[in-house]
């Protein structure tokens, strides 16, 4: 046995340090250091004797692709953020804050999956009763589910031993334990050590695992941010509490893109996809008012339509206010402050706040215009037709720019019957236009305020 050594991990990026500092040299934060005792060859131990596989280096030409090894989980949703499905020997890591729908979502998959593959779920939070009173409740009874309550590692591996199981599902990271650490459960060492070993064990055995890891009060999950690096894919499971809809987005993924989200609806028998996220988007909108406008953003390969809404009033403020929720707080200024310089409004004496309806967040360029054309429309007062979209990015000096994609965002808008669409004039594709869609081609802000007030 090594001899045991003091180490202090950032919580924030997993950076360790043989002395305490205030200021983490790695990623800069400030009172992330925490101490932790390791054992050095503890964790080599358990993956030596219960899950090391001795193996030789290969030619990358003499490795067989032939065989699928990717498979459908059941769930379009969950299969369409995974990159097509889940592959065989994958680990993956799913974290989202108390409550959000977690381990229901994994017992789904159980259900789907049960009566082909092999299923251990190994829960360190709930006992057996209670696992089958959720399931019940969800209606899932597959016949080769089996369910373990432990929490200690070494008694985990030899249940997979035993079972040899297609597909093991660890509810939570932050609730296993090696008995040979010292550390506590949930610490960043045993975090680190029992993730490790999964690793390995899926690797070994070309097992797929489905790891939950819970969230800190920053949004990102707990424990270093080494455990992220480890995992093949980090799928964050996202929603409103006062929501009924929740948002599986990946924050990694090895096999697949990282664009894709999936939309479910929590109901009282568990979680319900909804593959038309447009049209749950854009229920409730106002008609005849002014202060907003649809958008229609990439998410991976799905154009989805969303409503964004602005409110300008006269501020009595000498800093006026903004506020962005949903939208990059930095490119709402930064649109307000072309709008003011090229389309002539004076925004420096109003309070500016901008909202994405359904907790959607608007990360791409082609959300720009919608953006600017509702603040314009809440600061004249003007209302923009209820049946028209913008598409469009928005450069410093007012042009409006053109973004990819522009074919599938256009059959979308048209198959939810919109009729107009503003889109750039100078486009870097040949487009298809969808019958009974009208085109408005404009080059500048001006343009496009002129165009969607008419």
């Amino acid at each position: 046995m090594g001899k045991m050594k003091t180490v202090f991990y950032c919580t924030n990026c997993g950076n360790e340090s043989p002395k305490w500092q205030g200021k983490c040299n790695a990623c800069g934060a400030w009172n992330t250091m925490v101490e932790h005792i390791e054992k050095p060859d503890v964790s080599s131990i358990i993956r030596r004797d219960t899950v090391g596989v001795s193996r030789v280096p290969q030619k990358i030409s003499d490795v067989n692709t032939d065989t699928e090894i990717r498979f459908s989980t059941g769930i379009g949703e969950l299969d369409r953020v995974l990159g097509g499905g889940a592959v065989e020997g994958s680990l993956v890591l799913i974290g989202g804050a108390p409550g959000i729908g977690k381990s229901t979502l994994l017992l789904q998959i159980c259900n789907s999956l049960g009566d082909g593959r092999s299923v251990l779920y190994v829960s360190g939070e709930e006992s057996e009763r209670q696992l089958k009173l959720r399931a019940e409740r969800v209606g899932v009874a597959p016949k080769e589910l089996y369910i373990l309550s432990e929490t200690r590692l070494s008694d985990i591996l030899e249940a997979v031993e035993s079972q040899k199981p297609d597909i093991v599902i660890v509810d939570s990271i932050q609730t296993m334990y090696n008995e040979l650490n010292e550390s506590t459960p949930g610490s960043v060492s045993q975090v680190k050590d029992c993730t490790m070993t999964l690793m390995q064990l899926s690797k070994s055995r070309c097992i797929t695992i489905f790891v939950v890891g819970h969230i800190n009060k920053d949004g990102a999950i707990a424990g270093p941010k080494v455990l992220e690096h480890m995992v093949d894919c980090v799928l964050y499971f996202e929603g409103d509490s006062n929501s009924q809809y929740r948002l599986l987005r990946a924050a990694k993924n090895r096999f697949g893109s990282t664009n894709e989200i999936g939309v479910f609806e929590m109901a009282d028998r568990g979680l319900i996809e909804v593959p038309n996220p447009s049209q749950m988007l854009l229920e409730g909108r106002p008609l005849g008012a002014s202060g907003t406008c649809v958008a229609c953003v990439m998410e991976g390969t799905r154009p989805v339509l969303a409503e964004v809404q602005a409110l300008v009033s006269k501020s009595t403020l000498n800093v006026p206010r903004r506020t962005s929720d949903g939208f990059d707080y930095n490119r709402a200024n930064l649109l307000m402050a072309v709008a003011e310089k090229r389309a002539g409004m004076k925004l420096s004496a109003f309070d500016a706040y901008v909202n994405v309806i359904g907790g959607l967040r608007l990360d791409e360029p082609g959300a720009d215009l919608p953006v600017a054309l509702a603040i314009a429309s809440s600061y004249r007062e003007q209302v923009i037709s209820s049946d028209l979209v913008a598409i469009g990015e928005i450069g410093l000096t007012g042009e409006i720019r053109a973004v990819s994609h522009m074919n599938q965002r256009l059959a979308e808008v048209a198959r939810l019957g919109f009729k107009k669409c503003i889109i750039p004039k100078i486009s870097s594709e040949k487009l298809d236009i969808p019958d009974g869609l009208t085109l408005y081609r404009v080059k500048n802000l001006q343009e496009a305020i002129a165009v969607s007030t008419e």
